[in-house]
């Protein structure tokens, strides 16, 4: 006897797919089954993952966006409706960082963190989750009433880390910010999570991890590793899932016991 998720007749947009987490998470929904739209500035990369997906059997469409820019993310999410049908998941995962003291960052570089980690998650949730909304109401057709919003935070949205103060900040406003709109929306039936992640190893941070100061790091971690980006996986696919509808509001490490040392 086995237990399966099946995410088949499901729309899922996911922010900041060209690279990864993002990446990631996208080949893990269209393996569950769901019609996954890439969003993301770089395009190109994303025609690569949208051919790989599909190469597997999956169903894959691609978006620009860029959550920096309201009007990039109402045509996006517009554009991906009107090409796939009716959003019905959500995985709000574009994130940047800088690496420097709290006495050095800039207002640009203040600007730059906010306006992608809590601006752009917020501004995008709110154009999806008036669509879900809408459908709820029986204003917007739809197969699927209600809906599934995931909040890509961080570990460092629950403690503080060293020369990336900024990003903590950002993250633990994403945090409080999937409460809130698990409060208010979740009458819907939209339920808003966050899956908050310790150090995960992607292609982008490798050559920091192979350093000196990289290595040092990771030998203070709990268990002296690092994740990797399917580490996520069952996680993601459970919270986006029919039968995660009692889970709303929640914010879930997953960190391999960072945040509980």
């Amino acid at each position: 006897m086995s237990y399966n998720i099946d995410l088949a007749g499901r729309v899922a947009l996911i922010t900041g797919a060209s690279s990864g987490l993002g990446t990631q998470f996208a080949l893990t929904l269209a393996q569950a089954g769901a019609a996954v739209v890439l969003a993301g500035r770089r395009v190109e990369r994303l025609k690569t993952l949208r051919s790989e997906i599909e190469a597997a059997g999956g169903d894959a469409h691609v978006v620009g966006m860029d959550v920096t820019d309201i009007d990039s993310i109402r045509a996006a999410v517009a554009h991906a409706e009107t090409e796939v049908g009716a959003i019905d998941i959500l995985i709000n995962n574009s994130g940047v960082s800088t690496t420097e003291r709290l006495l050095d960052v800039t207002p640009e570089n203040y600007d730059f963190i906010f306006d992608t980690n809590t601006r752009g998650a917020f501004f995008t949730a709110q154009e999806v989750a008036k669509r879900m909304l809408a459908r709820a109401q029986g204003s917007a057709p739809g197969t699927f009433t209600g809906g599934r919003i995931v909040n890509i935070a961080s570990a460092g949205g629950l403690r503080t880390m060293p020369m990336i103060g900024v990003y903590c900040m950002s993250k633990a406003a994403v945090i409080h910010m999937t409460k809130v709109m698990a409060a208010e929306w979740g009458r819907f039936g939209i339920t808003t999570n966050a899956i908050c992640p310790g150090y995960i190893e992607t292609e982008l941070n490798t050559h920091h991890f192979n350093s000196e100061a990289g290595k040092k790091l990771v030998n203070m971690l709990p268990r002296k590793r690092l994740g990797q980006a399917k580490d996520l996986d069952a996680l993601l696919v459970t919270l986006c899932a029919p039968q995660s509808d009692f889970i709303n509001g929640a914010v879930i490490s997953a960190d391999d016991g960072m945040t509980a040392a």
